[in-house]
């Protein structure tokens, strides 16, 4: 190392300035503070440090740039490497794919052959593999043959489990099942993995193979715990434990599913489950139904339940070269459909509902704790992702309590009012109390709520895609939801005096989401919903002016496989902790198959019965699915105190019945085929309605010189209704317009209704600034000349999807006494993109 002045010659001369040990250990304490010190800070350490002060401050600039630069580069190069490994074990799992897709393409190929030269004797055909592989009878994909009975001894238990090892092993690496791709799942490594679902085999089956950032130990110690991870898992009880020669564990395990909608029956299981370590080191778990052809012990059925039957299925875990894991999944079910409705059958028999419910759910929990290990950042309000994920598993346990309702958790259902559309249940164990202290008096009672009530229902609806519905209901709450209701319930949240709630037209004033985080690949998202506007109920309740809703959302991509789709919310303090009182309500819609018939009849509500008018979903990627019906279940749940429990009961009753009556109409609004189904009425035939539709016309006439309408006779107001170019209103404010009428095209283009159309503004549906100056340029122009006219482009729906449109022209729709009313524009040959 030189002096300072020689430092700087060597630094102009671009030579590398050396440094002793001593000095870059000083610099590296510095660094590992601070690793961009400012030159005040760098200055004072050549002071502290007597063998730094014979180098210039510009020189230690450098060393802290090349010591950045080198740590960016030590850190990407780690990412790579990371990277190399995944993308080496994908590789490898894409290889192996293959070849058991070619096993399974000579398997098919084998049983064409034979039958085109064997036709006589095609019930006889079984060609066994012996490599685990399949047994093809019939043009069908099943196992063995029947097992034979065994008694219920460990060596009884061990001979069915292997049986089950390597029956699981055939399906998960073999041709043991005919595989198909799952629809819409496309391997890569950014997906989750490689999905399949099954084709011609007894019950329903779903496979997945993926890559997972944990040891294979922590993997299957996961696995074996579904409560943590199936939201549909209500318990799993292991009833006995038995160890095997070869280090292996046998367990016998009883399990209870919920039921996903109010109209079909829980499942229950009696299974053996045996874990064991292969030769080559992988881990296995395979399970198994036991049932009475196998003598085996036998548990007795459960009121309220479906025994239904898991066939051979399970995981198989295999350490990946670099670290983490390479998982196979199985699952096989045969879930008894006879048992349910014929339209809810699909449910039931639907693979892929199962791949998505299961199989995936599996994948996506590993993949979720291994991020939050790698990741552990704290997120919204102050809580790590873990804290986040249990809470999410919360709402979802208590909605599907609240959907399901079992008796020995203290529910109890409530005399009907001679309707059967919604289903009343009342809580009164210690396990549904809100506060376990005493509390002060009000009105001559304690505050505290003592009980919980839930109304429940389930309907039919057609022709809407579960994640549009949704959607509009998560972004539109004031179509649907009763703010007197929501304040009620966070009065009760809060254990403050509250009576019962009187709804007050017009007061709801909107929400604000506040997002609190996303699970992996965004299926699922938490956030706070904030509700404005409702301070003035804190005249009748103790509670602060601030109301928040803890919600969970999942199923809202449009683009994604059509899935089962869920918003759930409970009431919440403003500060509220991990542990406090969540009591969840919310909407959960499933896809049915499109052949399934309708619900019966004391369950099934009228489409159209509230509808007065809406909008539907234009475009292609919904018109594929005109023929769709899925089914929705609505779960409320309200704390109240016992004494006021026939009001309460009233109250949510009939609160029940105004959300159905608005899911209806916004279904039905938003169904791509409403128009053909119903003939989509016109707004109600008021005469403001009929005065606008003349004013519209008239200017239009007035300012381009043709006619806008052509009339059905006089009604002006149906013409324009049915005109098909998305017309639309908005008021003159010159900031920021905001719409006020419009025809069904434009409610379409806008993908909202007439209700929520006014809190849509026209510069909200310019997603980019060339159209926002535009509209800022041309609008003055309206005012002034009286019209313009607008090259084609693109705007916003109010659900964020693009339409482009070949055309726009705007006008000055004036009164009758020749005043500015509003401002109306067209949209010409509109689609979505």
């Amino acid at each position: 190392m030189g002096g300072g002045s020689n430092n700087s010659h060597n630094m102009d001369n671009g030579k590398y300035v050396r440094y002793t040990p001593e000095q870059v250990e000083a610099l590296e304490r510095l660094y590992n503070d601070c690793p961009k010190p400012s030159s005040m800070r760098r200055q004072q350490l050549i002071r502290e440090c007597p063998i730094l002060s014979n180098i210039e401050p510009k020189q230690i600039k450098v060393w802290f740039q090349n010591r950045r630069c080198r740590e960016k580069q030590r850190k990407e190069a780690s990412r790579l490497q990371a990277v190399n490994r995944k993308l080496t074990a994908m590789n490898k799992l894409l290889m192996e794919e293959n070849d058991r897709l070619q096993k399974q393409v000579s398997h098919l190929v084998y049983e064409n052959s034979y039958f085109r030269q064997h036709p006589q004797n095609q019930g006889n055909l079984a060609t066994t593999d012996t490599s685990c592989e399949s047994v093809v009878t019939s043009g069908q994909h099943h196992l063995t043959p029947q097992h034979q009975p065994r008694d219920a001894s460990p060596a009884g238990l061990l001979s069915i489990a292997d049986e089950t090892l390597t029956e699981f092993i055939s399906k998960a690496t073999g041709t043991a099942v005919e595989w198909v791709q799952m629809p819409g799942m496309k391997p890569g490594p950014d997906s989750i993995g490689i999905v399949a679902i099954s084709h011609g085999c007894t019950g329903i089956a779903a496979r997945a193979c993926g890559l997972v950032g944990l040891d294979p130990t922590r993997v299957a110690e996961i696995l074996k715990d579904k409560p943590c991870w199936l939201r549909d898992c209500r318990s799993l009880d292991i009833v006995n434990v038995l160890s095997t020669a070869n280090g292996g564990t046998l367990e016998l395990i009883y399990m209870q599913l919920y039921a996903p909608t109010t109209l079909a029956p829980a499942r229950d299981f009696w299974m053996l489950r045996y874990t064991s370590v292969m030769e080559d080191g992988s881990l296995v778990i395979c399970e198994r139904s036991l049932n009475n052809t196998q003598n085996g012990p036998s548990m007795p059925p459960s009121p309220h339940f479906v025994r239904a039957e898991i066939l051979p299925s399970g995981y198989l875990i295999r350490p990946c070269e670099g670290g983490g894991s390479i998982l196979h999944i199985v699952d096989h079910f045969d879930l008894e459909p006879w048992s349910v409705p014929e339209v809810l059958r699909s449910l039931y028999e639907s693979s892929t509902l199962l791949a998505q419910r299961t199989t995936m759910a599996a994948l996506r929990y590993l993949r979720q704790i291994s991020q939050e290990i790698s990741q552990p950042n704290v997120t919204g309000w102050g809580r790590r992702p873990a804290a986040l994920r249990a809470l999410s598993q919360r709402l979802s346990k208590g909605f599907n309590e609240a959907v399901n309702g079992f008796s020995d958790e203290g529910w109890s259902i409530l005399e009907s009012d001679g309707i059967d559309d919604v289903t009343l249940l009342v809580n009164s164990s210690p396990t549904k109390m809100m506060m376990t202290s005493s509390l002060p008096f009000a009105n001559g009672y304690t505050s505290m709520p003592s009980a919980v009530l839930c109304a429940k229902a389930s309907m039919l609806l057609q022709n809407v895609p579960p994640s549009i519905l949704l959607r509009f209901l998560r972004e539109h709450r004031q179509e649907w939801a009763d703010n007197s209701i929501d304040a009620y319930s966070a009065a009760a949240i809060k254990a403050g005096p509250c009576s019962l709630p009187i709804p007050r037209p017009g007061s709801f004033g909107g929400q604000v989401i506040l997002p609190l985080a996303h699970t992996i690949e965004n299926e699922e998202f938490m956030e706070v919903i904030k509700l404005e506007s409702l301070g003035h109920y804190q005249e009748d309740m103790m509670m602060p002016a601030d109301i928040f809703l803890l919600q969970m959302c999942s199923g809202v991509d449009e683009n994604a496989v059509e899935s089962c789709a869920e918003l759930i919310f409970a009431p919440i303090d403003a500060s509220f902790s991990d542990d406090a009182p969540i009591i969840p309500s919310g909407f959960r819609i499933i896809p049915l198959d499109s052949k399934s018939e309708g619900l019966s009849p004391n369950r099934t509500l009228d489409l159209a019965s509230a509808l007065d008018v809406g909008s539907r979903t234009a475009g292609d990627s919904c018109g594929s699915r005109g023929n769709s019906k899925s089914v929705m279940t609505i779960a409320f749940q309200l704390a109240f105190e016992m004494h006021m429990q026939e009001n309460v009961a009233s109250m949510a009753r009939q609160y029940v019945r105004s959300v159905i009556a608005s899911v209806q109409r916004v279904a039905l609004a938003l169904s791509p085929s409403s128009h053909q189904l119903s003939g989509l009425r016109p707004p109600p035939a008021s005469p403001e309605a009929h005065t606008l539709a003349r004013w519209i016309s008239h200017s239009y006439r007035c300012y381009l010189g043709v006619d806008l309408l052509k009339p059905h006779g006089t009604d002006l107001l149906k013409s324009l209704w049915h005109h098909p170019d998305a017309v639309m209103c908005c008021s003159l404010k010159a900031l920021s317009p905001v719409f006020t009428f419009a025809n069904q095209a434009g409610l379409d283009m806008l993908e909202t209704t007439l209700v929520a159309l006014q809190d849509i503004t026209l510069d909200k549906i310019f997603d980019n600034n060339n159209g926002k100056k535009t509209l800022s340029s041309e609008f003055p122009q309206i005012m002034q000349q009286g019209f313009m006219c607008m090259d084609g482009g693109i705007c916003m729906s109010s659900m964020g999807r693009a339409v482009t449109y070949e055309k726009a022209v705007g006008w000055k729709v004036l009164n009758d006494d020749e005043d500015p009313h509003c401002i109306c524009f067209m949209f010409l040959n509109w689609s979505f993109i």
